[in-house]
């Protein structure tokens, strides 16, 4: 790695004990250069030990979340690409005062949030509609609807095609809502000229030359969650497409996760090849989980849980989705995954410091909680648009129970980090219901991981020792790293002998079974409680129309990664983030 003058000579005169003292320093060097650039949205500027794999720098630009009402969430997808396009501009400026040239890197891997949609005109290249995020639940009334439509009038009645249950998260319902209820995406379909995707195929179309001959693909991963794949063939299905009414035809191309699509048309980076597409599945990657029986939980606003099931395709009696978890070249045959997905995690953090105001920042909860011993035997269940995994249950909403005259905010906050554990024990328990085997491990990442209470929490309500990433956020560094696998890159291989791994911190249990399966009891006591409570017509009048917009923050996950033979740069979740990483 080659880096500024000035910054290497600052480097020469200090001795640093770990990475913190090596970030907390560097930040400093940053923030005393009067230089707007460093001092407009920059995420980090950390140096790194090379052989660690791990971040040099980043970028950061927040994104607009658009909420018409209760129930609905939406982004601008021209937003979205003058963010990545930004982003990519600011972090090249970076590189070139740390001595990195373009001409360095010699691939580009996307990773993005799953299941949002964007349907867009073929020919002028404008979005037909805003993009319904994962998290939206409009579609409540279509998933009765489909449902009542079946046999068995069973939302698993799908799984066997598809391995996903018939729910609002899953892009087919979103597909079907806009071909329903906009116009313009009608008229679009029948003049076939409407092109429709999750997030990958919206930025990989429009940095590959958009309406004039983008390339227009997904990948096995991603097209895995829109219940219109097969999961066994890894192509479209026409059973599944008939199912929600949509034209098998206005679907893009199917790829494997690593193989050089084609190469970036626009912008600096013209001309560099595109190599990796990914979704939540990345970090399963980044985590080194590439061996049968390999688990990793990624904590964000959501929560995300994967379990490696190799080649074979464990169909889940318990609640859990059957996804691809990677396809590592296009004569490469898939991996699967169990997974149990969390909506709300982190998020449910947000709620208590944006609705409820019992914290002015999201950092302060750990030392909240930590404050008090327990949770003084309350107990909340973030049910803020239904439970997901393993319940599946779109009628729960969120409930806080066993207050007393004694509870505090602190008890609260410290409910609120317990709930993701226990979101979390009830995939575990449901992986080894189907598995047939407990898990001796779990690893973690991601930005709510950074909290050291909710690890060892984790640890003791669950039982299993966690091993948290020294890269929160690895998600960004998976993708890199199946994007430098592929067939005509070549700076990473994944299928040899050994993968480098990213050091961890250990977060040992330290209660007895009787302890926590007392408390865990418990937990299922307050779930039950939270069932029920959305009637039908009351879930048609929250969900069924979505008109007047409305905007504020959001943080966003959908990004550009670019991987080099020196360096590596990704952009990442939760905020869209252009990071730099030597290996």
């Amino acid at each position: 790695m080659r880096l500024s003058r000035a910054l290497k000579e600052g480097l020469a005169d200090q001795h640093f004990r770990s990475y913190e003292e090596v970030k907390n320093w560097i930040d400093s060097w940053i923030a005393s250069k009067d230089d707007q650039f460093f001092r407009r949205g920059i995420r980090t500027l950390p140096v790194f030990n090379a052989k660690h794999v791990t971040e040099i720098a980043s970028h950061q630009i927040d994104i607009e979340q658009i909420n018409p009402q209760e129930g609905c969430v939406e982004q601008d997808p021209k937003e979205i690409l003058f963010a990545i396009k930004a982003c990519i501009k600011n972090v090249i400026h970076k590189l070139d005062m740390l001595g990195i040239k373009i001409d360095e890197i010699v691939t580009v891997g996307i990773t993005n949030q799953r299941e949002t949609t964007i349907v867009w005109n073929a020919i002028t290249g404008d979005p037909l509609y805003n993009a319904i995020v994962w998290s939206d639940i409009r579609t409540d009334a279509i998933v009765d609807q489909i449902i009542a439509k079946f046999p068995d009038q069973s939302k698993n009645h799908l799984k066997s095609l598809c391995g996903l249950p018939v729910s609002p998260y899953f892009s087919a319902l979103k597909i079907r809502w806009l071909k329903d209820n906009v116009p313009a995406i009608k008229k679009a379909i029948r003049e076939r000229r409407c092109k429709v995707g999750t997030m990958d195929t919206w930025v990989v179309w429009n940095l590959t030359g958009g309406k004039d001959g983008g390339l227009y693909i997904t990948d096995v991963t991603n097209a895995s969650r829109t219940m219109l794949m097969n999961i066994e063939t890894l192509s479209w299905d026409p059973t599944l497409c008939r199912y929600f009414d949509i034209p098998m035809q206005m679907l893009p191309e199917i790829k494997s996760s690593s193989e050089i699509y084609g190469k970036i048309l626009i912008g600096p980076l013209s001309g560099i090849p595109i190599s990796g597409v990914r979704n939540q599945q990345s970090a399963l990657v980044g985590q080194n989980c590439l061996k049968k029986g390999q688990a990793k939980n990624t904590y964000r606003s959501g929560c995300f849980l994967l379990c490696n099931t190799g080649h074979t395709r464990v169909y889940s009696s318990h609640g859990l989705v059957t996804t691809v978890a990677y396809q590592l070249g296009p004569k490469s045959p898939p991996v699967y995954a169990l997974e149990g997905s969390i909506a709300v995690a982190g998020a449910a953090i947000k709620w208590l410091r944006d609705n409820m105001k019992l914290i002015k920042d999201v950092h302060e909860s750990e030392h909240l909680a930590q404050s008090v011993f327990s949770t003084g035997d309350v107990y909340f269940v973030p049910a803020f648009t239904g439970l997901y995994a393993p319940y599946w249950r779109k009628d729960a909403r969120g409930i806080i129970c066993g207050l007393t005259a004694f509870t505090t905010k602190q008890h609260i906050i410290r409910a609120s980090l317990e709930a993701v554990c226990f979101q979390t024990r009830d995939i575990l328990e449901a992986m080894y219901k189907d598995c047939g085997f407990p898990l001796t491990k779990l690893n973690t990442d991601g930005k709510m991981s950074t909290n050291n209470l909710l690890m060892q929490l984790q640890a003791d309500l669950c039982g299993t020792p966690v091993f948290r990433s020294t890269v929160p956020d690895i998600t960004a560094l998976g993708v890199a790293m199946v994007a430098g696998h592929a067939e005509g890159i070549d700076v990473w291989d994944l299928e040899g002998e050994e993968v480098e791994t990213v050091p961890t911190d250990t977060f040992l249990p330290t209660t007895t079974p009787e302890e926590r399966d007392a408390r865990y009891k418990k937990w299922k006591m307050a779930v039950e409680r939270s069932l029920g409570w959305v009637t039908g017509k009351m879930s048609d009048q929250m969900t069924g129309k979505c008109k007047t917009i409305k905007q504020s923050k959001f943080e966003v996950s959908d990004v550009i990664q670019i991987a080099s033979l020196n360096t590596l740069y990704c952009l990442f979740d939760t905020e869209i983030i252009l990071y730099v990483t030597s290996f």
